[in-house]
C-alpha cells in the first residue's frame, strides 16, 4: 500500500494538472490544407516551402515542408545547423560531396528519415514528386558549395 501511495504522490508532483488554457499554450495543430506554400528564394524554381511551426530563420525549433517535382535537383550545399528530413510522400536521393553525382547516394523512400549534420556537404535529386518534412533548431540556412548554383545570386 505504501508503494502505491508514494507513486501517487510522485505522479501528482511530477505531472501537475493542466488547465485548458495551459493545454492551448502547449499544443498546436496544422492541417495539410492549411499550409501556405511559397517559392523559396534559396531553391531553384519548382520547389515550394511551407512553414509548419516556428521560423527557420530565427533561433529555436522549426518544422517546414518542402515540395518538389520529379526531376528536381538541389546542388551540393551545407547547413549551419543539423537538419532532420522525413519523407512524407515520394522519395529522394541524397549523396555527400562537393558536386551532385547521381551515380552515388542513397534513396530514401516515403516514411524514411535522413539526418544531415551541420556543415556536412551534401546534395539531393528527386525521381518523383516528393514532399519532405524538415525540422531542427534555427537559425537554419543553405550555403551552396559553388556560388553559381545559388538561385539567390542569379
Amino acid at each position: 500500500m505504501r508503494t502505491t501511495t508514494l507513486l501517487t504522490l510522485f505522479s501528482a508532483l511530477a505531472l501537475p494538472a493542466m488547465t485548458p488554457a495551459m493545454a492551448m499554450d502547449h499544443h498546436a495543430t496544422m492541417q495539410a490544407d492549411g499550409l501556405k506554400w511559397v517559392a523559396p528564394a534559396a531553391y531553384a524554381p519548382g520547389a515550394q516551402l511551407a512553414v509548419v511551426k516556428g521560423d527557420p530563420t530565427k533561433e529555436g525549433q522549426y518544422v517546414v515542408r518542402l515540395k518538389v517535382p520529379a526531376g528536381y535537383k538541389i546542388a551540393a550545399h551545407t547547413h549551419p545547423n543539423d537538419e532532420n528530413v522525413t519523407v512524407l510522400t515520394g522519395s529522394f536521393n541524397i549523396g555527400t560531396g562537393d558536386k551532385l553525382d547521381e551515380t552515388k547516394g542513397v534513396q530514401v523512400k516515403a516514411g524514411g528519415y535522413s539526418f544531415v549534420a551541420k556543415g556536412m556537404t551534401h546534395y539531393a535529386w528527386f525521381t518523383e514528386d516528393t514532399v519532405l518534412q524538415l525540422h531542427g533548431i534555427g537559425p537554419q540556412g543553405i550555403t551552396y558549395v559553388n556560388p553559381a548554383d545559388d538561385p539567390r545570386k542569379k
